[in-house]
């Protein structure tokens, strides 16, 4: 069996194609292709407020790709969300309408809530019953943040704060401050809490990190990496340090949310594990596979 996932992004569009596992009843899911593509549909709508012609052109051409890709691996089921951009755009609906009519695809315009517990779904693996932890996912369009005492969510919150939103000058000062104060209401009575950072961004940034053998990094080498990248110019960071361009723009601006989050929660370390929305997005296809079967 076959499933896919696409998660359309206010910077960048993803799509995976797994196989899935049954180990004696124990699942997995192993990928198979995967293609990312930087619309950059949050230029248009932070800026202009809706999604111009020649970017929705652009998102029905990847999505025809694939749509071809998912039938050459003959995929079973798939499951498309957009987040931020496409579900504040004005034209957004639309858009989502056009696409139903011309290729026969539907997407899902899914709040920020819907996009935090999604990920929630897959985080909650790789966490210990005996820790509290602070997970910081940050987009294009926004941030979700949400606190967990071992393996229970008790709280969390998106706020319309992104790197693409910021690099915009887009973001309202006083979403910071609404940030910082959830954090305070919601933080305390936790001590020793643990950063997980999720998204393309910190996940790029770690790179640059040296890691403890279980995979985490301490708030100053954290802080470290970025004022490294910082002292780069953008085409530098795509010349000198290979970075995709869509990626070499924003990653300073991503990395403002991780370290004001981490700050604010009292946060010391962080680790970043290999999954995002798009893992999300797979688990629930085979979930609404499985009830059909």
């Amino acid at each position: 069996m076959k499933i896919a996932a696409i998660d359309i992004g206010s910077n960048a569009a993803r799509m995976q194609i797994s196989s899935v596992l049954d180990d004696e009843g124990r699942i997995s899911f192993k990928k198979v292709e995967y293609v990312r593509f930087a619309l950059r549909l949050g230029h248009d709508v932070f800026t202009v407020g809706k999604i111009n012609y020649e970017s929705e052109a652009r998102l029905k051409k990847l999505l025809t790709i694939y749509k071809l890709l998912m039938e050459l691996h003959e995929v079973d089921a798939y499951l498309i969300c957009a987040t931020s951009a496409l579900r504040e755009a004005e034209n957004g609906l639309n858009i989502c309408e056009r696409v139903k009519l011309e290729l026969g695809m539907t997407i899902n315009l899914i709040s920020g809530e819907k996009e935090a517990e999604m990920i929630n779904n897959v985080i909650i693996n790789e966490l210990a019953e005996n820790k509290t932890y602070i997970h910081i996912d940050v987009g294009g369009g926004s941030t979700e943040l949400n606190i967990y005492k071992g393996k229970r969510k008790v709280c969390s919150q998106s706020f319309k704060i992104g790197s693409v939103r910021l690099m915009e000058g887009k973001v309202n000062k006083d979403m910071w401050k609404k940030m910082q104060k959830w954090m305070s209401e919601n933080i305390t009575g936790h001590d020793d809490i643990i950063a997980i950072g999720t998204g393309g961004n910190i996940s790029k940034i770690f790179e640059f990190i040296d890691q403890t053998s279980d995979g985490r990094a301490s708030l100053g080498s954290i802080e470290r990496a970025v004022n490294y990248l910082g002292k780069f110019s953008v085409e530098e960071r795509i010349n000198r340090l290979k970075m995709n361009p869509d990626r070499a723009d924003v990653i300073v601006h991503a990395s403002d949310i991780y370290l004001s989050a981490m700050r604010w929660a009292g946060a010391r370390e962080m680790f970043v594990p290999d999954l995002g929305l798009k893992d999300g997005i797979m688990l629930e296809v085979y979930q609404n596979l499985k009830k059909e079967m």
